[in-house]
């Protein structure tokens, strides 16, 4: 089976430092590098690494074009659908990676990701008729994430929606969702509650189930992740690994949640592949270049005989 992917493009400029400033300080940087990101790129990259055929359906501008182009063609990634934009500059995301902890700060102009329009999901209805699994963000306007979650739950299609950046959903896109991805954060955002340990966690993916997902999966960075079902909870906790960098980990963890899912793994066994292909992502630098191949993922898996999931 395939996976289409709906939604944005970046280049990412990365800056390293020791710590990060405070308001109204300049630090000199300790190394500056440009990689292709945005989330919808980074889960169709990061899909097609895991081995599945994958395609990307978004808005590029024509300044950064053939860059983009080529790492897609290089990735494997199908870009039949992706449009360059005559009027509108490729998006772009300013990243200040702390080298010391890994954590990062980042800045989005969202430049022709703002532009995708319904004739454009329209145009990529072979794609979505072609996949078992649809993978959205919010990195593109709410209004398309709705028309196409609607388009393809009246194909059959399982939706996946990575809630980031988090903002208000309508009620109605919930209907159409398979799988809702936020993170401590977001989930709080989304739902009310405050998020601090994993009793409360389990309240807030109950809250979003009820709105009618089937599985609501949160992330909870170095705390692993929890999905919550209306007839059980599963906590799940990290894998063990050197952190580099955890810009990315989120888009890790959605692409290997869609791949597993894609190649019909139960939804318990998947969120075990996610967890581990952003645990991987973490060991490296680069939203896309730290990505991980399936045989780093399975790998992984086979080295920690000791993980287990509990029940909640």
């Amino acid at each position: 089976m395939c996976i289409t992917v709906i939604g944005s493009i970046h280049v990412d400029f990365y800056i390293k430092v020791d710590r990060f400033p405070v308001i109204g300080e300049t630090l000199f940087g300790k190394g500056f590098q440009i990689f292709p990101g945005g989330k919808g790129a980074n889960q169709a990259v990061g899909c097609s690494k895991l081995g599945e055929k994958t395609y990307i359906v978004g808005r590029i501008g024509k300044d950064f074009s053939e860059y983009l182009l080529n790492n897609f063609r290089n990735s494997n990634v199908d870009t039949k659908y992706l449009k360059i934009d005559d009027e509108h500059n490729t998006g772009v995301a300013f990243i200040i990676l702390n080298v010391n902890t890994g954590e990062n700060m980042i800045l989005i102009d969202p430049g022709a990701d703002y532009w995708i329009t319904e004739n454009d999901v329209n145009d990529a209805l072979n794609a979505i008729i072609d996949s078992k699994i649809i993978l959205l963000q919010l990195e593109i306007p709410i209004e398309i994430n709705i028309y196409a979650s609607m388009l393809a739950a009246s194909k059959g299609k399982k939706v996946i929606l990575n809630p980031a950046p988090v903002s208000t959903l309508p009620k109605e896109i919930f209907k159409y969702i398979e799988v809702i991805t936020p993170n401590r954060v977001e989930a709080s955002q989304l739902t009310g509650v405050d998020i601090t340990d994993i009793p409360t966690a389990v309240k807030a993916g109950k809250k979003l189930v009820e709105e009618g997902v089937k599985y609501a999966i949160i992330t909870l960075g170095s705390s692993g992740s929890l999905m919550v079902s209306l007839e059980k909870a599963i906590y799940y906790p990290p894998f063990k690994v050197n952190v580099a960098d955890t810009t990315g980990a989120g888009d890790a963890f959605n692409a290997g949640l869609a791949v597993a899912l894609s190649r019909g793994y139960p939804i318990e066994e998947a969120v075990i592949w996610a967890n581990a292909s952003a645990a991987v992502k973490i060991t490296k630098i680069g939203a896309q270049t730290g990505l991980p191949s399936r045989y780093e993922v399975e790998g992984l898996i086979r080295r920690s005989a000791d993980y287990q999931p509990k029940i909640i």
